[in-house]
């Protein structure tokens, strides 16, 4: 068998730099646990040459081949192209368990108005008659980097102008757009074949089935603060419901929230106990700090997510987390932060060495 060299490697953590449909060949079968990953969602987002395409079947099969039997695996995916990433994983041999929501309050339109693009297509110059910086729910901000990363201004006077239609037909098309505000994100719910059943499969491989217990939602939740991780606050209560249930909290749902989210819906409770967001796991989305300096990657997952998505797929024995889409590295820092022992695949060694700065003691 041939061998591959590790791009980093330190304790229980394992990175490597290459195509993993090149590299997972190399590694030990059925030697993986669990599969927490991020792959492209195949929408050339910011023009992004590795974010063309959704990973067809040979990916999955190739990632399957190291897993063991009953090996769960959550994949994010786009509200776009979902359907070819479940088909994709689908095809490749892997049941379909569920489908988990990330719910976001912060996303930010892509879409540009239609007037616009039609003055710009008849080359008419449109007056400035305002500003939106500094706006309320004007979600740009100078934020001091240079990465491309969405939410940065480059030319805030002109990012920022507020301009009035210069021709009839922008007039009648102002308002229009070709996208919706992204609030969500899919994760596709998979499990690599049983062997046999379920009790010989737990009893042959030590893997089968989710961590309900160590991932109980607390009944008695607060909105945690921006960049706030799960190995400092937890997520499970001893607060018993007054509806019944377990003293250590609610059974994890399929639904994730970010802060905003979970004060939006916290705003809504209507039960007798503690309601709202109480029954949903949430936290903030990634800060500055927690992506760390030069992270450049524009979908950067928060750490206190992740840990908690570990956590609910980990073993009885902690397990191997393997993220053949290792990106900046999120899934590395966190299982680090565990105590778990990981192996990430990244194809870039742009990416591989900020997942490296990440995770470097």
């Amino acid at each position: 068998m041939l061998t591959v060299q590790p791009y980093f490697e330190q304790d229980n953590l394992t990175l490597y730099c290459g195509d993993l449909r090149e590299v997972l060949p190399t590694l030990p079968e059925a030697s993986v646990d669990f599969v927490v990953t991020d792959p492209p969602y195949g929408l050339s987002f910011m023009e992004k040459d590795w974010d063309h395409e959704v990973p067809g079947p040979e990916y999955w099969r190739a990632i399957a081949r190291v897993c063991k039997p009953g090996a769960m695996m959550l994949a994010f995916g786009g509200t776009r192209t979902y359907h070819r990433l479940t088909c994709a994983i689908e095809d490749a041999g892997w049941e379909i368990r569920d489908a988990l929501m990330w719910l976001y309050g912060q996303g930010m339109p892509k879409g540009g108005d239609i007037g616009k693009l039609i003055d710009k297509a008849k080359g008419a110059r449109r007056e400035v008659v305002g500003t939106k910086l500094g706006k309320p729910g004007y979600s740009l901000a100078n934020n001091g980097r240079t990465n491309e990363v969405y939410g940065d201004l480059h030319n805030p006077e002109a990012e920022c102008a507020i301009t009035a239609p210069a021709t009839a037909e922008a007039t009648k098309w102002t308002g229009w757009a070709m996208a919706l505000k992204p609030a969500w994100e899919p994760i596709v719910l998979a499990m690599k074949p049983l062997d046999g059943t379920i009790a010989h499969n737990a009893l042959a491989w030590g893997v089968v089935g989710m961590n309900v217990e160590a991932s109980r939602i607390g009944t008695e939740s607060t909105i945690r603060t921006r960049g706030d991780s799960l190995t400092d606050a937890g997520w499970a209560s001893t607060n018993r419901s007054p509806l019944g249930g377990s003293a250590c909290g609610r059974w994890p749902a399929n639904l994730l929230l970010d802060e905003d989210a979970a004060r939006l819906l916290n705003a809504q409770r209507s039960y007798g106990d503690s309601g709202g967001v109480s029954r949903f796991f949430y936290c903030g989305k990634a800060t500055r700090k927690e992506r760390g300096p030069g992270n450049d990657h524009p979908t950067v997952k928060p750490l206190a997510l992740i840990e908690y998505l570990l956590t609910l797929l980990s073993t009885p024995d902690g397990g191997v987390i393997l993220d053949p889409f290792a990106g900046s590295g999120t899934t590395l820092l966190a299982a680090k932060r565990l105590g778990r022992r990981s192996i990430g695949v990244e194809l870039t060694a742009h990416n591989c060495e900020i997942a490296k700065s990440r995770v470097v003691i």
